[in-house]
């Protein structure tokens, strides 16, 4: 659909010289763009090419009438403010106009100044209606986002973050261990992006050998190597356009790296067996779990391709720091496996919630994911009990101070450590209290606003631990 930052308006009369004169009059002191159809069929084809913020429709006329008009269209476009207008006007006809879900009525002959007062505030009606529903979305998007799902302050930063580099165009780093949702992090910025309709081609770089990876990226010419038995593009140019996702980028050759940074200065390839140079247009979006600027001390990546990736950079949070997102999610790949396995309702018991709550979870949403799928396929009853699981839950060293703790200064150290403390106490009180927060506040000593207080600081949210009655005894 066509999109502007002005407002649209269809008018529909079967008379064209009402038309022409309502275009030229309506031109001057409304600003908006302006479009017109002569019966009502041409104009539904229109409603389907462009989203417009208001229709202006004559009741009486041939074939499909004004009113078979409204019905129709308040359907598939609810947003839409409908104006009516006829010669033989009525109380009756307005009144049924509004039931049908027209916006206001105006008979004719009208005055100028009173039609163009109407519909500026039929305009600004569907301005406010198009927020609305925006905002919902945007509320709804809180906890899933590209299908990236979270609401801990961590993830709606990640969220922000992605939406604000969609837009840029640059190339992107995206850290992080894997597990964490990298790749579905590109996918979410490519298909926000002006690339969006472009192709998104991903490349696992550690899964091919360096000869085939590099032919697979650039291309080659026939007979360039044995069995090279014709032309290929390689995938640089089949992203053109769009996307290409180097996905694990830390692991290329040097080799690879150098004929990568050629690419990103200079926008062109080489495939192989051939010496002209070939113009890309694409977006680079790499990915790494490897500490990149340790690889540069170590001399096994080169420190200006790094700064030639890290044009943007995106960190992905670990599982294990996001604890509060884990219910969400749990919920979220218990629908989707269900879904795929074709298996009835089934729901997770309150104690393995809890254990899943403070899992340290090193292969983040993979692992859960992973444990989650074997529970549905596994469990013969509707209720998944930690019996069901085959998995080792945390241990309590687990929980308590990692040894890479030792690699922070104190202060760091000691806030992470309070931190990951909040943050599991909380959840473990909340998820056995339902999300009652005055039960969770009783039962730890806290004042309800001082536990409120703490919650607000680390962004936990009470509903995140809310489960179904039938599993609270």
């Amino acid at each position: 659909m066509n999109e502007s930052s002005k407002g649209k308006l269809l008018i529909l009369d079967d008379e064209e010289d009402m038309l022409r004169l309502l275009k030229r009059s309506l031109s001057t002191d409304l600003d908006c763009e302006i479009s017109t159809a002569s019966d009502a069929y041409q104009a539904l084809a229109l409603l389907q090419e462009t989203r417009f913020d208001v229709a202006l429709a004559d009741i009486r006329m041939p074939g499909m009438d004004g009113m078979e008009f409204l019905t129709r269209i308040k359907k598939d476009y609810p947003e839409l403010s409908v104006v009516m207008m006829t010669a033989y006007g009525s109380i009756d006809l307005a009144v049924q106009a509004i039931k049908h879900g027209a916006y206001d009525f105006i008979t004719k002959p009208f005055e100028h100044d009173k039609l163009t007062h109407l519909l500026e505030k039929a305009l600004e009606r569907s301005r406010l209606v198009r927020e609305n529903l925006l905002l919902q979305k945007r509320i709804e998007e809180q906890e899933s986002f590209q299908e990236m799902v979270g609401s801990s302050p961590k993830m709606l930063r990640v969220f922000q973050t992605i939406g604000i580099m969609a837009k840029a165009d640059a190339t992107v780093l995206i850290t992080g261990e894997s597990g964490t949702g990298k790749d579905l992090a590109a996918r979410a910025m490519h298909k926000l992006s002006q690339r969006a309709l472009g192709p998104f081609v991903a490349v696992n770089c550690p899964n091919l050998p360096e000869n085939i990876l590099e032919s697979e990226l650039f291309g080659y010419k026939k007979g360039a190597f044995t069995h090279a038995t014709q032309d290929r593009k390689g995938l640089f140019r089949e992203a053109e356009g769009g996307t290409i996702y180097l996905d694990e980028i830390g692991d290329i050759s040097p080799t690879l790296q150098t004929k990568l940074l050629r690419v990103l200065q200079d926008k062109e390839i080489r495939p192989l067996g051939q010496n002209k140079s070939v113009k890309v247009d694409v977006r680079i979006i790499a990915s790494t779990n490897r500490d990149l600027e340790a690889k540069i001390q170590d001399g096994s990546f080169r420190e200006d391709l790094f700064y030639r990736l890290n044009v943007l950079s995106l960190q992905m949070p670990p599982l294990r720091e996001r604890a509060e997102d884990v219910p969400l999610l749990v919920e979220y790949l218990l629908t989707k496996f269900l879904k795929e396995f074709k298996k009835p309702k089934k729901t997770v018991a309150v104690e393995l919630m809890h254990r899943f709550i403070s899992h340290p979870w090193r292969g983040n949403v993979r692992e859960l994911e992973n444990v989650i799928s074997r529970a549905v396929l596994l469990t013969p009853g509707d209720i998944i009990s930690p019996e069901d699981v085959d998995w080792e839950p945390a241990t309590q060293e687990d929980c308590l101070v990692p040894s890479d703790f030792m690699e922070l200064p104190y202060k760091d150290a000691k806030a992470t450590v309070l931190e990951r403390f909040n943050r599991e106490y909380i959840s473990r009180l909340l998820m056995r209290h339902n999300s009652n927060v005055t039960r969770a506040a009783k039962e730890c000593g806290l004042e309800r606003q001082a536990l409120q207080q703490v919650m607000r600081r680390y962004g936990i949210k009470s509903k995140s631990f809310q489960v179904d009655d039938d599993q609270i005894s």
